[in-house]
Formats: C-alpha cells, structure tokens, sequence
C-alpha cells in the first residue's frame, strides 16, 4: 500500500486531505504532536474505510519526526507522498523592528530544519519506488514578506527555496515537488480555500506533476 504522511496533521487541512488520498486508496500516516487529536482523527477515518495511523511527533524536534516517519514507512507501507503542512505559532509572528536573532529560531526549526528532516527521511524510500511527490503548504508572507509576520515570512521564504530546489534537482528521478500557498487563512465553505477544496487541489498538484509554486487564491484576497 501506497503512503501519504501528512505532518501536521489537523482536523481541517490535514483531515481533508487524509480522506482525498484515502478514498484513492492510499495509506494514511497523521504526524502531529497532539495524540489525542490524532487518534480521535484515526478513528473517523476508519470509520470511513481509510486506513490511518498516528505517530506524535513535534516538528521542532528533529529525531522525534525522523522516527515518526519510518516507523510510518513500515507500519502503514512507504511513503510515496509527503505532505509538509503545520500551523505555524502565533509568536512567530512578531513585527520585524521586534524581531531578534533568538525570535527566529523557533520559525526556523519549524519552516526549515523540520522540512529538511522529513524529506532526508522519505527520499531514501520515494528513491527506491522509482516515484513520489513532496508537497509544501505554506501561508502568503512565504511570497509577500508581511512586516508585522517577520518570522514566518523569513522562514517560509527559506522553506521556499529549499523546494524549489528539490524540485529542480529531483524532477529526473520520478520525484515530484511542489508548493502550495494559501494567502489568508483557510476558510470553511471558501470557493477557494474550504479544506476539502484545498484538498482536491493538492491532489491535482501530485497528479498533474506541473510546476513548483501553485496559489489557492490572489494573494490580495
């Protein structure tokens, strides 16, 4: 069986997701740091027919996502799609003038190390399928650096280019990478930006295989 790992996993993206390469009939691997969260998640899904597994991990602790997604990769089955989707802390988000060296490093575990872990972690398995797709979903500040959101807006802007050029680099080996940004929040009921809408397009995104850097909405929306 085929697997989707999505870390940060939620009730709103992360689920949407879930149920969309679910119903395709892939495996479901919800990495997040809540257990509770994730089992009450686990037990809906199954209820549905998917099959899904929690594994707790914070993704500003390197070694604890590390072994969150092997043990993913071998009790649900390799990961061929990777999703890398966590909420960032509000205290990220300090204006710029406010923003020290010290308030950065919590952006960049989250946008930086953490991406980097997760995919040194996956490739070595998406290499031997001979197929896989990396999805990075990311806020607006990650195009538009918003003054009064400096520490997404530097670390998204790094999460960025740490994709793009994995995209460049592992096209010629079946490995699709793409970025998805969604400006604002995401909004139930949103022609745009529901979840399930979110959803339909990240799956669009590994299927199509088409480009790096895709937009849920304008970005002055």
């Amino acid at each position: 069986m085929s697997t989707i790992a999505i870390v940060g996993a939620g009730p709103g993206l992360g689920a949407a997701v879930a149920r969309r390469f679910g119903r395709e009939g892939y495996g479901v691997a919800l990495v997040a740091r809540d257990r509770a969260r994730l089992d009450a998640l686990v037990g809906e899904l199954g209820a549905e027919g998917i099959t899904a597994r929690a594994f707790v991990a914070d993704v500003r602790d390197p070694e604890a996502l590390a072994a969150a997604l092997a043990a993913a990769g071998e009790e649900v089955g390799p990961v061929e799609v990777l999703q890398y989707s966590p909420v960032p802390q509000r205290d990220f988000m300090r204006p710029v003038l406010e923003t020290t060296h010290q308030d950065l490093l919590g952006p960049v575990e989250f946008s930086v190390y953490g991406p980097v872990v997760a995919v040194q972690q996956v490739l070595p398995g998406m290499r031997a399928l001979g197929r896989g797709t990396i999805l990075f979903v990311n806020g607006g500040s990650a195009v538009v650096p918003h003054p009064e959101r400096a520490g997404t807006s530097i670390a998204f802007a790094a999460e960025s280019a740490y994709g793009h050029l994995l995209h460049d680099r592992l096209a010629a080996e079946g490995i699709h990478v793409a970025q998805l940004v969604v400006p604002g929040s995401i909004v139930p009921g949103h022609p745009r930006k529901d979840p399930a809408v979110l959803a339909e397009t990240l799956w669009g995104m590994h299927q199509d295989r088409h480009g790096f850097r895709h937009y849920a909405d304008d970005l002055d929306s």
